[in-house]
């Protein structure tokens, strides 16, 4: 085990995370403060790197491209929020679970349709195709530097508008107590509609900026949408700051579990028997966290007032 592979594998393991926060982020607002299940979120993050995708070979610009796959995201979003979603508030899980999971199985099904099965990707900014050294004998592409900063700066404009804005109290005070909040004269629709887009909005342009980076393919988003459940059971439902963090830690412990597991249990174990024994138990490393920390803390690390 290097110093070198473990620096790399820990920016990636980051990187992972601020992607998942993208996501999860939308996911706990909607979950804290309209308890309503949206299985289709992951659905945002292929979208928003289709649409990247799409709109890449349109005008041959990458941020001309981001741009547009952000306001095609949060557009997307604000219909299905009016077609779909706000007559599945105050009906049960099952219900939000059914009708989402559809959501699901149509927009796989049209992306098949529209732009095939086969993975589709388009290239970063030739500024941003290098790599850097962060340090004698580690060299590290410039654009995933780039995508952990663009994370960690969303994240932080995200707290400001959640802790420093009025539309960010009434979102706070939602994700401890809607029905107070409604009963003191917020426009609870449009405070639903506004956590909606901002979240389809962040999970399009976590895809958006992982296309260059891993394949855009149909069902690209179920595996981060699993992750970003984990995510906001460990950070503590209706929490940005839970989310934040909870992504950093899943992210890392991910990744370098994937990267290490095996090395690590070659020390204790034959190397055959290590070699069965690591991939398993890294595949569960996140799911074993989860458990430990439910056991611990039931609310979750950083739960919202009220919760």
């Amino acid at each position: 085990m290097s110093t070198t592979l473990l620096v790399v594998q820990a920016l990636n393991g980051l990187q992972l995370g601020v992607l998942l926060f993208l996501i999860a982020a939308g996911l706990t607002l909607v979950f804290g403060v309209m308890d309503f299940i949206n299985l289709a979120h992951g659905v945002q993050y292929m979208l928003g790197a289709y649409f990247a995708v799409a709109f890449y070979g349109l005008t041959g610009h990458f941020l001309l491209a981001l741009l547009l796959a952000l306001g095609a995201a949060l557009l997307l979003g604000l219909v299905l929020e009016v077609l779909v979603f706000r007559h599945l508030y105050g009906r049960s899980h099952l219900d939000q679970v059914l009708a989402t999971f559809g959501l699901i199985l149509f927009f796989n099904e049209a992306v098949r349709a529209l732009w095939g099965s086969s993975p589709l990707s388009y290239p970063m900014p030739e500024a941003l195709s290098g790599s850097i050294a962060l340090m004698p004998g580690l060299l590290y592409p410039v654009y995933r530097l780039v995508v952990l900063a663009a994370g960690l700066g969303v994240a932080l404009l995200l707290w400001i508008l959640i802790a420093r804005t009025r539309v960010g109290m009434r979102v706070r005070a939602g994700a401890s107590n809607a029905d107070m909040v409604s009963a003191l004269g917020v426009n609870i629709r449009r405070l639903f509609m506004i956590v909606f887009g901002v979240g389809t909005m962040l999970a399009g342009f976590a895809g958006a900026l992982a296309g260059p980076i891993f394949a855009v393919e149909p069902s690209m988003g179920d595996n981060f949408l699993i992750l970003a459940f984990v995510v906001i059971v460990i950070g503590g439902i209706g929490s940005i700051k839970g989310a934040f963090m909870a992504s950093l830690l899943v992210g890392l412990v991910d990744t370098l579990g994937r990267s290490f597991a095996t090395d690590l249990f070659r020390l204790v174990l034959a190397p055959a028997s290590a070699n069965q024994v690591g991939p398993a138990l890294a595949s569960m490393l996140i799911y074993l966290l989860m458990a430990a920390i439910l056991f611990w803390r039931p609310a979750g690390l950083f739960p919202a007032h009220g919760q």
